[in-house]
């Protein structure tokens, strides 16, 4: 590995999280229940006391707080890609499979995270539900509502102080001789082709049958997705750019290029922007969300020829220690500063707390060959 090329990125990157951002907040809708207020209350003071701000001059705030009818699971209208939204739900009956009841209301209200509070005579539960379809619970502690809302912020604070890299830059320059693909992309499809049948690009829950069309063209304006797509993958094309899958496409079947393999070339922190290479006649598909983590991947270490993401998880490997959301600074910030920390950067292992694993290797070929067998399909949620 080029140790001075990493130092150099490092010092680059570093200055963007020099201090931990705190987002401002509101709290959106009326709690319908006691249970429901207490628990908005206990959050509301809670990012209060650790210096959220909420805004006073009408400015768009960067985290929601949103209140749920679960008989009317209605989104919050955010107007930026930097919003984040937490949904808090009361419910009074625990249900047979908390994700399979759960998991809806979250993509119906278009949120990161999805607070489902479970209130009976046995007590109170509270299930955080993630985008990648795990969960974890917590319950109060008899007499101590301070700790329970201490622990529930470290379940937030992940949205709470966090920047999205989504948008794109598209480029129409891709040279004519790579519109048909390359080696590189044929590899790509055949990878994608073997995710799927492992089984590891998931669409049990697919966004198109939960949400109506107006729900669907507010998802599209805000994050150019048509659908929930787990997982991702990409190769090296030269020493400063890659192939990588679009966002919310099918993974196993990655044929069109500009479409459904995109190439990633630059990334500028000023817009928090991937810049793309596509072909002139091909109206583009956006950049996998987690094209800023596989960028920095390639860009520090040479020996990387390929990435993989998926949403299963492997015993005994390191792991992110915040369950950062994706497609955030953040998230790819603290993956690269695991691969430095590898034996060997370029055939790497690394946990995404509460996600998936994103895996290294000199080739797609190499990877597929040291997953094989190993995966768990069921990532532990903490």
């Amino acid at each position: 590995m080029d140790r001075k090329g990493d130092i150099s990125l490092q010092s680059a990157l570093a200055p963007r999280l020099a201090t931990t951002r705190k987002s401002s907040f509101v709290v959106h809708g009326t709690a319908s229940t006691p249970v429901q207020k207490w628990f908005v209350d206990g959050v509301e003071r809670e990012l209060l006391r650790k210096g959220h701000p909420q805004p006073q001059d009408g400015s768009t705030p960067e985290l929601v707080i949103n209140l749920l009818d679960p008989d009317r699971a209605r989104p919050f209208r955010r107007n930026s890609q930097g919003t984040f939204v937490v949904s808090i739900v009361r419910v009074d009956e625990e249900p047979e499979n908390v994700l399979r009841a759960a998991y809806p209301l979250l993509v119906r209200s278009i949120s990161q995270l999805l607070v489902y509070i479970v209130d009976t005579v046995d007590g109170v539960k509270a299930h955080f539900i993630t985008l990648e379809q795990g969960y974890s619970t917590i319950s109060p502690p008899d007499g101590d509502a301070g700790a329970f809302f201490a622990e529930v912020y470290q379940r937030l604070a992940p949205l709470a102080s966090t920047r999205l890299v989504v948008n794109n830059i598209f480029q129409p320059d891709l040279p004519p001789h790579l519109w048909e693909g390359t080696e590189s992309t044929a590899e790509l499809y055949e990878a994608g082709r073997w995710l799927d049948r492992m089984g590891l690009l998931p669409a049990a829950f697919p966004i198109t049958e939960i949400l109506d069309e107006r729900d669907m063209a507010h998802v599209r304006r805000l994050f150019g997705i048509g659908g929930l797509s787990y997982g991702n993958l990409s190769v090296r094309h030269d020493a400063d750019t890659f192939w990588m899958s679009a966002r919310g496409v099918n993974k196993g079947n990655l044929r069109e290029i500009g479409r459904d393999i995109l190439l990633i070339k630059d990334y500028l922190p000023e817009e928090d922007a991937m810049v793309l290479s596509v072909p002139p006649n091909v109206e583009p598909r956006a950049a996998s969300v987690d094209a800023i983590e596989h960028y920095m991947l390639y860009k520090e270490h040479p020996s990387i020829g390929a990435i993989v993401h998926v949403h299963a998880w492997m015993d005994g490997i390191d792991s992110t220690h915040i369950n950062y959301p994706c497609g955030t600074y953040e998230l790819a910030y603290e993956v690269a500063q695991l691969a430095r920390r590898q034996p060997n950067p370029g055939r790497a292992v690394i946990g995404l707390k509460n996600h998936g694993l994103t895996v290294t290797g000199s080739s797609l070929q190499d990877i597929i060959e040291r997953i094989d067998g190993r995966l768990l399909p069921t990532v532990p949620m903490t």
